[in-house]
């Protein structure tokens, strides 16, 4: 096995244990990124225990940076006889560098001194407390912007975009202490994510410059266009945290009224309470066992197709997609083909194809094997992400719970609604859930008990994470057989408009297997 030491220290960063050094001498810090190759002297093996070592050469202006040499000088950089640049790092209280930065003219970086000794690059000339400070990614940008703005205060992280955050962490209480915290990284990839990164440690204090013409401010500088940074700079966007809206942005949605969904229930009173299906919405479906749910899904789903353009998904976990395509196909011909004995033709199956489109509409999951929760979610997603699919129905969450490890099904439920939850956000789909409810005390739900969110299984997460919860109550042993096939929806909740309670009776056609909005009370 290759020799090989992990966990050391790394004086570029002031990592303590982030480089691992491999038996060729190469090196690399998993917090600096920072590679040396082999051959190269060891990163350990510079001095990080004694002070900067001194450099001969002269305060001069660094002509291809633009750099005058009062700047120069003030923030100690020195032009050594090779052309390389040396920044001298110094404490707080700025009275002599106690590290050195080597820039050479290839582009290539080397430190000495005590290195986790020192402050940020320019920290030492500015006091804390004042109305703006400009942080960095480089030593040449932070003395470019203080030249361009006569001396405003500006500084530079130690080690580029892959330590700023950590940087500045460690240098929180200075920076904080500015009214003002503007970040102006290099306009790629690394620098916007470590701008950002940064930004979220000052919250509201922190502004981001967007660089528009030039990767950096040391080439506006150099191109002559100071005037086009200092508008950009003064126009840094206040930043807003992922998931922070400012209301401003709202004001003329706002002007305009709400439409309802394009997309509706099937079930007009359900429909009125509910206002229609929505987008980035969980909704949940809860009965006893064997009272109906899963014929109420479908019917929601054939009104899906029937209304809207976009895929859905079924992860009906009960059955086999063999039934469930019947189930679908024979609620649009009005015929129970899920059982045998029924008459129907090919013909009327392939008018049902086409006529819902269901080759290109409807993908089903045959979930042999584990419904562990992880492999769940990465199936929807390919539905939605891979399919395009805007509306998911998953029968049911008690199956669901019941593949988790652990044994604990409060815990398991917590897990599972608030990864579906989140997912449904997400996406910005339409996520409709069936869960069964515990045995109330007195009725039972199989002989028309009310149904109620304390019945829900298990967790308390179950109603908290729903937007809307449908309860379907059923007496499946009345004699009047009228009574025995209609179920009473019921909304228990409605986060949407805050409307609850009965949402219509649905009757059951035992002829067809169709679902029927009826007045119970007119009819009997």
């Amino acid at each position: 096995m290759a020799f090989k030491k992990t966990h050391q220290s790394c004086d570029s960063c002031g990592s303590s244990d982030a480089r691992s050094i491999n038996e060729d001498g190469s090196s690399y810090c998993f917090s600096c990124n920072e590679s040396v190759k082999g051959g190269a002297e060891p990163a350990q093996a510079r001095p990080n225990t004694i002070k900067a070592k001194a450099v001969t050469g002269t305060y001069t202006a660094l002509v291809k940076r633009r750099i005058t040499k009062e700047t120069a000088e003030k923030y100690g950089a020195l032009l050594t006889t090779s052309g390389d640049i040396v920044f001298h790092y110094r404490t707080e209280e700025g009275v002599e560098a106690v590290a050195t930065k080597t820039r050479t003219a290839e582009k290539k970086f080397y430190t000495d001194g005590l290195w986790t000794s020192c402050c940020l690059f320019g920290q030492h000339l500015f006091s804390k407390g004042d109305k703006y400070i400009t942080i960095t990614e480089g030593e040449l940008d932070a003395m470019s912007v203080s030249q361009m703005f006569d001396g405003y205060p500006a500084v530079s992280v130690k080690n580029g975009a892959a330590s700023a955050a950590k940087d500045c962490r460690t240098h929180f209480e200075y920076i904080n202490s500015f009214d003002n915290v503007i970040i102006c990284f290099d306009a790629d990839e690394p620098g916007r994510a470590a701008a950002k990164d940064v930004a979220e440690l000052f919250g509201n204090k922190a502004k981001i410059v967007r660089l528009a013409d030039f990767k950096d401010a040391n080439e506006y500088l150099v191109n002559d266009k100071a005037e086009a940074f200092k508008k950009q700079w003064w126009n840094a966007e206040t930043f807003t945290p992922d998931g922070i809206v400012a209301i401003q942005d709202l004001i003329e949605s706002i002007k305009i009224p709400l439409e309802r969904s394009t997309v509706r229930y099937p079930f007009k009173k359900l429909d009125d309470t509910l206002y229609g299906i929505r987008e980035a919405e969980l909704v949940t479906l809860c009965s006893g066992s064997g009272l109906g749910k899963t014929t109420i899904l479908r019917e929601i789903a054939l009104s899906m197709l029937i209304q809207s353009p976009d895929p859905i998904g079924l992860m009906m976990l009960e059955e086999t997609p063999d039934r469930t395509t019947r189930g679908l196909i024979g609620l649009d011909i009005n015929k129970k083909i899920h059982l045998p004995g029924v008459e129907y033709t090919p013909e009327e199956v392939d008018e049902s194809v086409q006529r819902l489109n269901l080759h290109n509409r409807v993908f089903l999951w045959d979930s042999f094997g584990s419904n562990e929760i992880e492999r769940v979610i990465g199936r929807m997603r390919y539905m939605v992400k891979g399919i395009g699919c805007k509306f998911i129905i998953l029968d049911h969450l008690s199956i669901l719970v019941s593949d988790q490890e652990g044994g604990d099904e409060r815990k398991s439920i917590d897990k599972c609604m608030t990864k579906l939850r989140m997912f449904a956000q997400e996406m910005r789909i339409t996520l409709l859930l069936v869960s069964h409810l515990k045995r109330p005390d007195g009725k039972s739900l199989e002989d028309g008990a009310m149904t109620s969110l304390s019945q829900l299984r298990g967790s308390a997460a179950i109603g908290q994470l729903s937007d809307a919860v449908i309860g379907a109550e059923r007496d499946s042993q009345a004699e009047d057989p009228i009574v025995r096939n209609t179920t009473r929806l019921r909304v228990l909740k409605n986060r949407f408009s805050g409307k609850t309670g009965p949402a219509g009776d649905l009757f059951y056609d035992d002829e067809t297997g169709r679902l029927t909005e009826i007045d119970i009370e007119a009819t009997l």
